[in-house]
């Protein structure tokens, strides 16, 4: 506290006052200046034990301002009723004039409340008891014989409505929804051309409008509604006229748009100068212009209970802490923030700004676009025709989710920045940056805008290079046997793909075990490649079946050798689950196969060697005379041919026998050779600019040798063919020296390969 506080104060009480917050304010600067010292490594000797230690945001001395009224207003309640009656009311008028004089709201009055819609539901009654006299003898009656209307903007807050309907007790059909723009003007801005047409018809439908709710600054892209035009409708028919929203901040600059300040001139405003200057737990304020009190203390706007007066002192003391320079100065720097952040993203390409007419608008609404093949950008807004409705819906649905994934990329990469991702009607899905709101609380500064444009820069290859590779995958997809494609429309990567099965049921929608069991595998294989791109597995987009979903990816990914390397591996996959499947039964008949063999083996022995060497002594004794040379007869299983094959080649020959060779393992047709470090998936690096000057040589080298090693053999015979097309047949012998004429001649007429400079 300044001493020219001290000079105004003339109560004692207020000088205590004044004097023990001065005091506080010490032990709060000493508290910060310990904690500087000690870098942190300390925690501070206020700050709150348990589970809440040190998961309390670093709020500032303005923050420690607020919270102290709250503290403060309990230790005033406890004085004696004469002194409290003439401090609550000394700080509620001071409070009072100081936002008047703020925000150019000239004679208003304040209402100080904890929820933003609070203030707008006291100002509708106030309304009412205005225009129906006789409200507050007749109550419902009155309302049921000339029933009042509402105005809201299509562009208003969500939720707005069926609150003020909840609060008043008024049905639902109170409430009349005004359209924005749709032909001329902004997209979000309330169409007051057909608001006056609206207005004559409830008139003659025997209706009474009392009250419009006006935008400055909407709640999505926060633009400004024509609030002059709409002051002068509201005058006319003798509507109440409420203003609501962040551009009411800007009434504090020097310099106000001239939309913003028609504002000082409705019956009301609602301001949340907590979000605006970084200060926690202070209350929002309406500002009204009224003249009977009895009316506004039925309507529950004043109060003559002290508790209701003292919320203003958290407000109270921010206030006189900040002082008109720091206030003015906080609201400003958000206002640079926005403006810093269009002007740099008016220069970044495929970024289109939502808010570009608005110059004084603190909010930035920005998405990421690219334009079909021959469209006009400037024809968005009219009907495509029905041919190509679709593919400009799939092209809106693939933005969208590039858009989202965008967004929250950024508010990972830029936590500091605030960043929100919202969904339009018109527009689709957007990113909104609006530092009013959150710039004072997180402490946005600019170089934090100049990382979110860099951000935003370092992600449009991605976008652009999906979003073109998308088209791509889908026919490789569609051209691949045995692979589905599956358009979801909120993936944002290259594309959703599953494979279909022999048992797969097209027709059922329902959780295959199966597939899931074989995707579950394929999804393993993929990410242990080790490729640049992600893949997961989850539940197709309409149906309970799971697919592949494949991530982001650059320009440099072959997309064609991505499909195939899918499908064979998907294929493999079913195959060893099969033969897996398979085995247990082919054991089983297999195991059956050889007790039948060997039952029916053991019956021709016994006919082979007679009746009586099956007789105990006699058998002996014949088996003594006349041997029998039989020999020894098994079976052996061979799983790769599941078939029963005889042991008696490996008792004779004493060798194992070789069975059916396993078949070899189905690979792609375009499988091609990587080089050393190439990670799958990328495309040729030939002719790269990605290949340095000292690791050139060794690539291409690689590469020749490979192609050279396969062709190499075939090639040098044809070129003899071609040469010495009547050769005769060799003799059978000649002398050495025609041997070595004839071999100087070859070497005389082989073709000398000059090598390339580059590999000298």
């Amino acid at each position: 506290m300044d001493a020219s506080l001290e000079k105004k104060i003339a109560d004692p009480t207020l000088a205590e006052m004044g004097k023990n917050l001065k005091e506080a304010m010490k032990m709060l600067e000493d508290s910060q200046r310990r904690t500087e010292e000690e870098n942190g490594k300390k925690l501070l000797s206020g700050d709150i034990p348990g589970p809440l230690q040190g998961r309390i945001q670093n709020i500032g001395e303005q923050g420690h301002i607020s919270l102290l009224g709250h503290s403060l207003g309990a230790y005033i309640s406890t004085l004696d009723k004469e002194k409290l009656r003439k401090l609550t009311t000394r700080i509620l008028s001071d409070t009072t004039l100081w936002l008047c004089r703020i925000f150019r709201y000239e004679n208003g009055c304040a209402y100080f409340h904890e929820e933003e819609r609070e203030g707008l539901a006291k100002i509708c009654r106030l309304a009412i008891h205005s225009r129906y006299e006789d409200f507050v003898v007749d109550g419902f009656n009155v309302l049921y014989n000339r029933k009042p209307v509402l105005y809201l903007s299509a562009a208003a807050r969500p939720g707005l409505g069926q609150y003020l309907c909840n609060q008043l007790g008024l049905p639902f059909p109170c409430l009349c929804r005004v359209p924005c723009n749709t032909v001329f003007g902004s997209q979000h801005q309330m169409d007051v051309a057909f608001l006056e047409k609206l207005i004559k018809d409830d008139i003659e439908r025997g209706k009474l409008p009392l009250l419009l709710v006006a935008n400055a600054g909407t709640a999505a892209v926060g633009h400004t509604d024509k609030i002059g035009r709409l002051k002068e409708v509201c005058e006319q028919y003798g509507i109440w006229l409420h203003v609501e929203g962040v551009n009411l901040a800007t009434l504090a600059l020097g310099y106000v748009s001239s939309s913003v300040l028609a504002a000082t001139k409705c019956d009301s405003m609602t301001l949340t100068p907590g979000p605006w200057l970084g200060l926690p737990a202070v209350p929002a304020v309406t500002l009204y212009k009224h003249d009977d009190p009895a009316l506004t203390l039925v309507s529950g706007l004043t109060s003559n209970k002290p508790a209701d007066k003292l919320r203003a002192l958290p407000l109270w003391l921010s206030l006189q802490y900040l002082g008109l320079d720091g206030i003015v100065e906080r609201i400003k720097h958000a206002c640079q923030l926005s403006q810093r952040l269009q002007e740099s993203l008016k220069k970044v390409n495929h970024i289109k700004i939502l808010v570009e007419d608005e110059l004084s608008s603190p909010v930035v609404v920005f998405r990421f676009f690219q334009e079909l093949p021959g469209s006009d950008p400037g024809l968005n807004a009219i009907p495509a025709p029905s041919a190509a409705a679709s593919a400009v819906g799939r092209e809106r649905h693939s933005c969208d989710a590039l858009n989202r994934w965008l967004g929250e990329q950024l508010k990972q990469l830029v936590p500091m920045s605030g960043l929100t991702v919202m969904d339009l009607e018109v527009e689709g899905t957007c990113v909104r940056f609006s530092p009013l709101m959150t710039a004072a609380v997180l402490g946005t500064r600019g170089e934090d805008v100049d990382q979110l444009v860099a951000c935003v820069q370092s992600k449009l290859p991605v976008l652009t290079c999906t979003l073109q590779l998308r088209e791509e995958f889908k026919q490789e997809v569609e051209a691949t046997a045995g692979l589905l494609y599956v358009d979801d429309p909120n993936w944002p990567g290259i594309g959703v793909v599953r494979y279909e099965h022999a048992n797969d049921d097209k027709s059922s929608l329902k959780l295959d075990p199966e597939g899931e069991k074989i995707h579950a595998g394929l999804l393993k294989k993929l990410n242990e490649l080790e490729s640049d791109l992600t893949f997961k597995m989850g539940p197709e987009y309409k149906s309970m079946k799971s697919c592949i979903y494949i991530g982001m990816a650059s320009d440099d990914i072959d997309i064609s050798e991505l499909v195939e390397t899918i499908a064979v591996t998907a294929r493999e996959i079913e195959e060893d689950s099969r033969l897996l499947e398979n085995m247990t039964e082919v054991v089983r008949k297999g195991i059956q196969e050889a007790q039948v063999q060997l039952q029916k083996a053991n019956e021709e022995r016994l006919l082979e060697e007679g009746v009586l060497r099956q007789i105990p002594v006699v058998g002996s004794v014949l088996n003594w005379f006349s041997p029998v040379q039989a020999s020894q007869k098994g079976r052996t299983f061979n799983l790769t041919a599941g078939s029963l094959e005889s042991t008696e080649h490996t008792y004779v020959y004493k060798v194992q026998g070789s069975g059916v060779t396993p078949p070899q393992t189905p690979t792609g047709t375009r499988t091609k050779q990587r080089l050393p470090g190439q990670k799958p998936f990328k495309r040729s690096l030939r002719g790269s600019d990605a290949i340095s000057e000292t690791s050139s040589v060794g690539h291409i080298e690689d590469l020749e040798k490979m192609e050279q090693s396969s062709g190499g053999q075939e090639a040098s015979e044809a070129n003899s063919h071609e040469r010495h097309p009547e050769a005769p047949a060799p003799p059978e012998a000649e002398p050495p020296g025609a041997l070595q004429d004839g071999a100087q001649g070859l070497q005389d007429d082989r073709p000398q390969v000059e090598e390339p400079e580059s590999l000298r």
